[in-house]
């Protein structure tokens, strides 16, 4: 009797050897990643050159960055199954993949990051009520339980697994209810991409940080939702088409990939423009309420006005005008030029939330401080990419991901 095969039905994969290589070098550098993470585990946060001025540093970035891009997970969700755009099934798996990553990342990135990752279950036995880490950690893991509820169908389709009945079952029903868990999704990445906005805007020592509340939430709170969902579906395309490049086929229909970056165009331009207000009045009214200047804090040759025009100009209004344009998101370049330019500028909005919110001096008589990564910080931060890169693979190679790309991509 033949065995199932493990690939699915109807599709071509690269050969084993090639597979083999491939995996081997990204294992490589994961090995790389794991063996700096220990070090850090067994010597301390010694192994890192974070100090008294960079408490938080590139790994607090790493973390914050990898929880925005995966927003696409839980925007395409709200979009699939609760708003129904039913065109999007065809790219949330891939979505919902990403933010599984994304998330499972951030939460190492953490482990990491406490130093004592034994007590790690201390944040949920011993919980402090008034801190919003804990918050953070409790959403971030809740809704890492969502995304590992929602990638459990798509496992249970592989081929070997959906032959037996109990499995193929489960599969099927899970489906059913699936908008459930996207609208769970949905309440928890609202509360702790919140609520990592939320802490930087109540750092009333930091003034480059601190913002005005509404209510009880300072603006970076709604801000940091709002940036998520708006770049993580461009870094979802981002991460499709560099898939179909390394494959070579097409994966998704091109409407797809067109109505979604639509979409975050839309909210890549109401966001920026909200960010725009929020800036002008910490500029005009906020900093100088606290004594002082614009200027104060762009004064130093590698955190200068620069930096603000490439985030809400370059990286802002430029990639959502060319998404909400049809001529300019249904050319290729321009498309994957404004994705591309999303997802740098979500990035570089947590880089100053962490990193230059450390080095801007708070009394005239301090110089601007400086920080340098050590190299287990690096690996350790590299470390989550390696992983991503061997789950993307993997999931290709033996789950039905696309369900459009035996349609785009017939054998013959």
């Amino acid at each position: 009797m033949n065995e199932t095969p493990l690939i699915p039905a109807g599709v071509k994969r690269c050969s084993k050897w090639q597979f083999s290589l491939w995996m081997g070098a990204v294992t490589a550098v994961l090995i790389w990643g794991i063996y700096a993470m220990f070090l850090i585990w067994y010597k301390g946060l010694n192994q890192t050159n974070m100090n008294d001025a960079y408490g938080f540093a590139l790994w607090i970035w790493a973390d914050l960055a990898v929880i925005a891009l995966g927003g696409g997970a839980f925007f395409s969700g709200f979009l699939t199954y609760i708003i129904g755009k039913d065109d999007l099934k065809n790219i949330i798996n891939f979505a919902v993949i990403i933010g599984f990553i994304c998330y499972s990342s951030a939460l190492l990135i953490l482990a990491i990051d406490i130093g004592q990752p034994l007590r790690g279950w201390f944040i949920f036995w011993h919980a402090n009520v008034h801190s919003m880490l804990t918050e953070v950690a409790f959403c971030l893991s809740c809704y890492f339980a969502v995304l590992t509820i929602e990638f459990i169908p798509l496992i249970l389709e592989n081929p070997r697994l959906a032959k037996k009945p109990f499995l193929h079952h489960l599969s099927h029903n899970m489906h059913g209810v699936m908008a459930v868990f996207a609208a769970t999704g949905v309440f928890l990445s609202f509360f702790h991409q919140g609520s990592l906005g939320g802490v930087a805007g109540v750092l009333y020592g930091r003034p480059f940080a601190y913002r005005e509340h509404v209510f009880i939430w300072p603006w970076t709170f709604f801000l940091f939702t709002w940036s998520a969902a708006a770049c993580g579906p461009c870094f979802t395309i981002l991460v499709t088409w560099m898939t179909e490049k390394i494959t070579r086929k097409k994966l998704v229909k091109q409407e797809v990939i067109w109505l979604f970056a639509k979409i975050s165009g839309w909210m890549i331009i109401t966001y920026i423009t909200a960010k725009t207000i929020d800036t002008l009045y910490w500029a005009l009214v906020t900093a100088p309420s606290k004594g002082f200047t614009l200027m104060d804090f762009y004064s130093s040759p590698t955190y200068n006005i620069g930096l603000l025009f490439i985030e809400i100009v370059l990286c802002g209004f430029v990639p959502g005008l060319i998404l909400i344009t049809r001529r300019g998101r249904e050319n290729s370049f321009f498309l994957m030029s404004a994705v591309i330019l999303a997802v740098i500028g979500v990035s570089l909005n947590r880089w100053v939330m962490v990193l230059q919110v450390m080095a801007v001096p708070l009394f005239s008589f301090n110089d601007w401080y400086t920080y340098m990564p050590s190299w287990q910080e690096v690996a350790t931060t590299v470390l989550p990419v390696a992983y991503g890169l061997i789950v993307i693979s993997l999931a290709y190679r033996y789950l039905p991901v696309f369900p459009q790309e035996q349609e785009l991509n017939p054998i013959d």
